[in-house]
């Protein structure tokens, strides 16, 4: 079932996660079988974006939303969000507005630990460098 208090949480969980590179709370929110799609189209699976905050590859120093959307469709909830993000890919400086489009998805007790059943993971995720 749907809350939009439960999403916003989600958001701000996942935001705090990426700024710390919190890989167990990464874990949590990313669904094992994740689609992302990054601004320069390349496709990134749950274990490429982890692996990259849990090397170092990958560190966010600032990460601001703004214009959050929130969307039930159906069985999953749609956001779009706009960020403001600094920090370093590959030890090279990296900053930008982007604007990230999620789709949140409940598990079931098959996929997530049975204490938490029903929980939000983001299935699909696709970000855009905004000129």
């Amino acid at each position: 079932m749907f809350g939009e208090q439960d999403i916003i949480e989600c958001e701000q969980a996942l935001r705090l996660a990426m700024l710390s590179s919190d890989i167990e709370a990464l874990d949590r929110l990313l669904a094992p079988d994740l689609l992302f799609t990054n601004h320069l189209g390349h496709i990134v699976s749950k274990t490429d974006d982890i692996d990259a905050h849990r090397t170092g590859m990958l560190r966010i120093d600032r990460l601001e939303l703004s214009e959050q959307r929130i969307m039930p469709v159906g069985d999953v909830v749609t956001v779009s969000v706009r960020a403001k993000l600094s920090g370093t890919y590959d030890q090279q400086t990296a900053s930008g507005e982007f604007r990230f489009t999620r789709i949140w998805a409940q598990t079931d007790k098959t996929q997530a630990d049975t204490a938490q059943p029903n929980r939000w993971q983001v299935v699909v995720a696709h970000s855009s460098l905004l000129a």
